[in-house]
């Protein structure tokens, strides 16, 4: 079973409702005094526009190295859903802890911080490290905020365990991702009259048609990996929209699009090749009007993560997780920011994302969270 401490801890977490869309900033604060509590040096980073925070902790001794945990505070709604049980209370039922955010992965986090507390009264010659962030549900964007202030400070790790769910297995890679839109533009004018008018609608259907046409690239020609489910890089068009009534011929369209892709595919060449798309469709249509366009504008981006199998920090974290079947995920993390400054990174964390993250019931198998207390029992060893 999980330790008491943890179980306690994660009761709170959960009832934090730290959803991407509000607030982390109660949580925040218990976390800071818990943390304060123990002995930690603590620095706070705040979002310089939104009502939220991150945290860096440190505890230890002065030699070099240490490790460095990673968690996010934030969790994806449950508006939408139907729940069985309250979504922002732990209710513990068969061997399973109910609530969200347990899985991804406020269940982590509570692990951590119970370590944190055992840290406090240890003697170690190296130090523990905790990295605390928001936002990471909606595109990694609360670290990408906060890392300056990780640079900052100056600290070099030699490990960082980021503890997303991946069933307590070492986690060697993600693919990246960048997010854009597509804004189509034309002219507005009665539907009656339409062919008169460029309806942005058309251009961005050429658009949407072009993204596919990449697609297919990708699969046919592209870069492979087989130790990802989908094993080429892929786009994704989540989101179209335009127009307001029947009778108007629509003058803007928009469509949300993501590239996934793996180390061996450019997203330079994908950057142009979309912009090439795009000026492509806006010369046919600019020939009917010169109001016509198609624009691209990137919204956001996060690094992959490629980890030899054979590294270090791979054997490394086997040892402290007693599993030492690697894999890779479908899903991103924060941890290609922190491979980016040099630190070796490995994602491992309790949990399954895709049978338990971002449902309605999500759940966390109480084993889970016990073999990730056990993992940080290692780390505090092997950090004496």
């Amino acid at each position: 079973m999980p330790k008491t401490e943890t179980l306690d801890i994660l009761s709170r977490l959960v009832g934090f409702p730290t959803v991407s869309a509000q607030s982390n900033l109660d949580l925040i604060d218990y976390v800071e005094g818990l943390l304060i509590e123990a002995g930690f040096e603590v620095h706070r980073v705040p979002d310089p526009e939104l009502p939220k925070a991150g945290l860096f902790a440190r505890i230890g001794g002065n030699g070099p190295g240490g490790v460095l945990l990673s968690a996010h505070s934030d969790v994806v709604p449950s508006d939408g859903q139907v729940w069985s049980r309250p979504a922002f209370e732990l209710t513990r039922e068969g061997g399973r802890l109910y609530g969200r955010g347990t899985t991804d992965m406020k269940g982590f986090l509570a692990s951590m911080l119970s370590l944190a507390r055992r840290a406090g009264t240890a003697a170690t010659t190296r130090p523990l490290m905790l990295s605390i962030s928001y936002d990471e549900e909606v595109g990694c964007q609360g670290m990408a905020r906060m890392l300056p202030a990780f640079t900052q400070l100056g600290w070099r790790p030699q490990l960082c365990i980021v503890g997303e769910p991946t069933s307590m297995r070492p986690a060697i890679g993600h693919k990246g991702k960048a997010a854009f839109r597509a804004v189509c533009r034309g002219t507005t004018g009665h539907s009656a009259l339409a062919p008169r008018f460029v309806n942005a609608l058309y251009p961005a259907g050429e658009f949407l048609e072009a993204l596919r046409k990449l697609q297919e690239g990708f699969r046919a020609t592209g870069a492979r990996d087989a130790g990802y489910d989908i094993p080429y890089s892929t786009v994704h068009a989540g989101r179209m929209q335009g127009g307001s009534a029947l009778n108007i011929v629509p003058d803007r369209a928009e469509i949300d699009f993501e590239l996934r892709y793996l180390p061996g595919d450019s997203l330079a060449t994908f950057k142009a090749d979309i912009d090439q798309a795009a000026a492509e469709i806006t010369d046919r249509w600019r020939q009917i009007d010169p109001a016509a366009a198609v624009e691209i504008i990137q919204t956001n981006a996060y690094p992959g993560l490629h980890v030899p199998p054979d590294s270090s920090a791979v054997v490394r974290v086997a040892g402290f997780a007693a599993n030492d079947k690697t894999m890779k995920v479908a899903f991103g993390t924060e941890a290609g920011y922190f491979a980016g400054l040099g630190i070796p990174t490995i994602v491992c964390g309790p949990g399954d994302m895709t049978g338990q993250g971002h449902r309605p019931d999500e759940y966390l198998e109480a084993a889970q969270l016990a073999a990730c207390d056990g993992m940080m029992d290692e780390i505090l060893s092997d950090l004496r």
